[in-house]
């Protein structure tokens, strides 16, 4: 009898709440209420899709912010609290915010829905990235099929190559990676 296959779910197919788009979209201004949806689509232009949409209130005026998610998944209601915490920052201008998962009590800037709620990725087993299902000789070339993305880095717009007249650590990092893939040989291709 042949082996039942144990395909894993996939960060990055699941829906996402993000720290950082509470932010962009003003949810995390100090003590305020504020209601309002979160809505993911596929497509583009006339052919955008909507495939899922939440309501969310987060509130900042308490003194244990937090944020209501409320949803249907698979048919049932689902409405709970997950508490929010802000940090000061390092560099001492204003806060950086955080999740306090409900199932694991770690914080974090994501999370995830797996099931039927939205948790720490931490709280699923079996769930992975994309990169990691991928055969170590395919991500071996997937750096050398990524070379147009470090160049497109450097050429961008407000790129800063140097600062203070030493060139920055991610001008280096990006020269070294597109080094190490030049260098690479069609015999080493074949080998790996």
């Amino acid at each position: 009898m042949p082996k039942f296959p144990t395909l894993p779910t996939l960060y990055d197919d699941c829906k996402i709440v993000n720290i950082s788009f509470l932010k962009k979209h003003g949810y995390l201004k100090p003590s305020q209420y504020q209601n309002g949806t979160i809505t993911w689509s596929r497509g583009e232009g006339d052919n955008k899709i909507i495939t899922a949409q939440i309501s969310i209130t987060v509130n900042t005026k308490s003194e244990t912010p937090f944020i209501c998610l409320n949803y249907k998944c698979n048919g049932n209601s689902i409405d709970y609290r997950v508490e929010l915490i802000s940090i000061p920052s390092n560099l001492g201008k204003g806060a950086v915010w955080f999740f306090v998962c409900p199932h694991t009590g770690k914080r974090c800037r994501k999370l995830y829905l797996v099931g039927e709620k939205f948790l720490h990725r931490e709280a699923f087993k079996n769930c992975m990235y994309m990169k990691q299902t991928l055969s170590k000789r395919w991500r071996s070339w997937s750096n050398i099929f990524e070379i147009d993305k470090f160049y497109e880095q450097i050429y961008r717009k407000n790129f800063k190559k140097s600062y203070g007249g030493e060139p920055t650590k991610r001008y280096l990092k990006l020269l070294k990676r597109i080094e190490a893939v030049e260098h690479i040989s069609e015999q080493d291709l074949l080998l790996s």
